[in-house]
């Protein structure tokens, strides 16, 4: 039976007059790779950071592991997020900032498992002693994705994961992404390379207007468009919406 993981609950948010959200409900499971899609401007970002505890809800609820995340923080702990561009203390070297976040963590005297196969596989260590500012875009995104895997978290929430990474990078990067899902593990991924979510996600969440269209299986959307290509889903999904509104 599998357990459910994160659940948002009547999710509405503004900033100023613009509303973002609007009463967002939809759960997650363990073991699902969730693809969340949607337009510029749709708010997908936004509910990303209203589970991260980056940016407060209006009004609803959201809850992990069926606790809620009011006033709560150490739930964070089970979450591990890839930004789509990470920003780093330019002086200090890949090996300080790998230490210094497991010092923060506290990971030896919590006994956190460390799960370095990603700084290993990226062959990290052979460049740990440059300045995080010196680093190419490419290598600031193997750092981000090893940080992002590196405390064993329940769930990953993994923005444009392989933007930047070479094609055997990239390659590692999604075969680790599918062995964590195998391993029971929440996978919350926004990407534009639809290619690589054919691959990876076995659900697909669109927004649009700050508004929940969907939050189906992939397999089930190829079906019910007769079509086995994701970016030819989504424009066709698109396509219907503009002559909705027009």
């Amino acid at each position: 039976m599998t357990k459910k993981m994160i659940q948002f609950e009547n999710i509405n948010k503004s900033f100023g007059k613009l509303q973002v959200l609007k009463d967002i409900s939809v759960s997650f499971e363990q073991g699902q790779s969730v693809a969340i899609l949607g337009p510029n401007g749709s708010g997908k970002t936004t509910l990303i950071k209203t589970l991260l505890g980056m940016v407060v809800p209006d009004s609803g609820s959201i809850f992990f592991e069926r606790q809620s995340i009011k006033n709560a923080f150490l739930y964070r702990n089970q979450i591990g997020y890839m930004p789509q561009i990470g920003h780093y203390p330019p002086n200090l070297k890949i090996r300080q900032l790998i230490d210094m976040m497991i010092d923060i963590r506290n990971s030896k005297e919590n006994n956190i498992e460390l799960d370095e196969e990603l700084i290993d596989e990226f062959k990290l260590k052979t460049v740990e002693s440059k300045p995080l500012g010196t680093l190419s875009g490419g290598t600031t995104q193997k750092v981000s994705a090893a940080l992002a895997f590196l405390f064993n978290p329940k769930v990953l929430i993994l923005d444009e994961p392989t933007a930047g990474l070479d094609p055997l990078s990239s390659e590692i990067l999604k075969a680790k992404i599918l062995k964590e899902k195998q391993n029971g593990k929440l996978i919350l991924i926004t990407s534009h390379i639809m290619s690589d979510l054919e691959e990876l996600a076995s659900h697909i969440m669109y927004l649009q207007d700050g508004k929940l269209q969907f939050f189906k299986e992939l397999e089930f959307l190829k079906i019910e468009f007769c079509e086995e290509r994701l970016n030819k889903i989504i424009a066709l999904i698109m396509q219907k919406k503009t002559k909705i509104y027009t």
